[in-house]
């Protein structure tokens, strides 16, 4: 089954007198939703006791829990030690999102930096390669590790340099951005066929069973000549992407991702909105 729900807590959930994660779980199930991604942005400081007190709550009420590893991780890195702190951060929201009873962790590839393109893509493979070395012998392989669609022109995560990451082994598992998409693209994304495309050549590339239940973020996002500027919310009419035409290509498609809302603020709201769009179909 296709899955929706919020990246982290709205402003809602505050404004309800909300403030532990544990307490989101009941929030979310209450609107309907079905997951929910915590977010390591700025690292990993969290402990065992409270990761398994989140997964037992989130589990009572049958959300399922994914979770994003720190923004920081840039397997590009020209410095061999900074890039080495990369594989941490990751395998370290591995074994979080392990404790919480998830199975999905969602993080940025790479930088590119002063490196000519093809070079800071070749080493993030290389790299990508040795995480995947880490992640057998830590006995994570039965995880979803998923390197995400950037919105920048000059991260690393483009939809064809994803689906690339992903072919390197089974372990990773592609989380397709669609703001990101947009905004890099500038304003790329319009009709459902704009969406078939991209997924179209992700399902050739990757397998449909392997694309079937993919990992998904939206939200509207304003972009500049350089990409990606800010998250909005779905009330924006400016910039898109909209949400409708995803929904027909996924049903034509047959494919059930974990749809995570990135919006401003709304989160929540716009996750509900997403479902009630989907279902309507």
């Amino acid at each position: 089954m296709i899955k929706f729900g919020p990246s982290g807590n709205s402003e809602s959930f505050y404004a309800a007198g909300f403030s532990h994660t544990e307490e989101a779980a009941a929030f979310v199930k209450a609107r309907g939703l079905d997951c929910f991604e915590y977010s390591f942005g700025r690292g990993v400081r969290m402990g065992e006791e409270k990761a398994i007190s989140i997964g037992e709550a989130f589990k009572a009420e049958g959300i399922e829990l994914s979770v994003h590893a720190p923004y920081f991780v840039n397997f590009a890195n020209p410095d061999d030690e900074m890039a080495a702190k990369s594989y941490g951060y990751v395998l370290d929201s591995g074994k979080m999102v392990k404790l919480m009873g998830g199975e999905r962790i969602v993080f940025h590839p790479a930088a590119q930096g002063k490196a000519e393109r093809e070079e800071a893509v070749q080493k993030t493979e290389d790299r990508l390669k040795i995480l995947r070395d880490y992640i057998y012998l830590n006995d994570m392989q039965d995880l979803k590790f998923c390197p995400e669609t950037m919105g920048k022109i000059a991260q690393i995560g483009t939809v064809e340099e994803i689906v690339r990451f992903c072919k390197i082994d089974p372990v990773y598992t592609p989380c397709v951005d669609f703001g990101h998409i947009n905004a890099r693209e500038q304003g790329s994304l319009k009709t459902a066929e704009d969406y078939l495309s991209r997924l179209s050549y992700m399902v050739e590339e990757l397998g449909y069973e392997r694309m079937k239940h993919f990992h998904a973020h939206f939200s509207k996002i304003m972009y500049s000549s350089k990409g990606e500027v800010k998250h909005l919310t779905f009330e924006d009419t400016v910039y898109g992407p909209e949400f409708y035409p995803l929904a027909v290509a996924l049903k034509e498609l047959k494919l059930e991702p974990y749809i995570v809302s990135e919006s401003a603020g709304t989160q929540a709201e716009d996750a509900a909105e997403m479902k009630r769009i989907y279902n309507g179909l």
